[in-house]
């Protein structure tokens, strides 16, 4: 799983009659509008925040689609509107991660913890991306530091990253430690499930392995990935048949896949 999880120049804001603009440049290139409005018209701290959150879930969900230049443009928006909103920069780290750009993703991360570093949501965020990005020693600490946070609404998701993360590194007691708390706090979620049973084949505890990948199919449609791990799971169990029949259905299901060229190269273990 891999996944890819997630602000302005003062183009007017709805609600002020006038503005005067003052552009600065922060980071990530991205430029950011001070406005001051006349007397009578200034919107409140709360009025603003609410503002800007709602440009960066407008920016979250073009992001989940794909649409970055939307998402970056939205997220451009939310930092005009309110420069000292922490999420908006964070949402600006996950969109230049999903582009690729390292640097500037890394400056808005900083940025956004900076803003609000006790956020679990951002550490969270920020540790995925250390993650990603071959710094996975690093990243653990910000685990643990959005899961240290009582309130925080969603543990599993820094749970099952920091299952992931160790899972990287070969550091199986800790993957399964924070991965079977991720599946506690959330037994549905498909890609603890994937997680698992990848743990498990690693690790040569086969049954296991198959019962989280059994709970997996249950729950998601197949896809390459998924039947490229049941087949290794059964080849590693000796059956044949088994096997047999995730390669056949591979070959006609994702013909194209990587996963079907490793299968062509016999490449198990890759």
């Amino acid at each position: 799983m891999s996944a890819v999880r997630f602000v302005a120049l003062c183009l007017g804001v709805a609600g002020l009659a006038a503005c005067t603009t003052t552009t600065t440049t922060t980071t990530g290139g991205d430029l950011v509008s001070s406005t001051t409005s006349r007397p009578g018209d200034k919107l409140s701290e709360a009025e603003v925040r609410k503002r800007a959150r709602a440009r960066t879930d407008l920016a979250a969900g073009y992001l989940r689609n794909g649409q970055y230049a939307v998402a970056l443009e939205e997220t451009r928006r939310a930092v005009s509107i309110d420069p000292g909103f922490g999420d908006a920069y964070g949402m600006l780290g996950l969109i230049y991660m999903g582009l690729g750009e390292r640097a500037l993703a890394e400056e808005n991360f900083q940025r956004s913890l900076k803003l609000e570093p006790g956020s679990p949501d951002l550490n969270n965020n920020y540790g995925w991306y250390l993650c990603q990005t071959g710094r996975e020693r690093e990243a653990i600490a910000y685990f643990q530091r959005a899961l240290t946070d009582p309130l925080y609404s969603t543990p599993e998701k820094a749970n099952q990253n920091a299952g992931i993360c160790y899972l990287q590194i070969r550091d199986y007691a800790n993957a399964e430690l924070y991965l079977r708390r991720a599946f506690e706090a959330d037994a549905s979620n498909a890609s603890t499930k994937y997680e698992l049973a990848r743990l498990y084949l690693a690790t040569g505890r086969l049954d296991r392995a198959a019962f989280y990948y059994g709970l997996l199919t249950k729950s998601v449609e197949p896809s390459a990935t998924s039947i490229w791990l049941g087949l290794r799971i059964a080849r590693a169990q000796g059956n044949l048949r088994g096997e047999s029949q995730f390669a056949s259905e591979l070959r006609q299901r994702y013909p194209s896949s990587p996963e079907a060229a490793l299968l062509a190269r016999g490449a198990f273990d890759e």
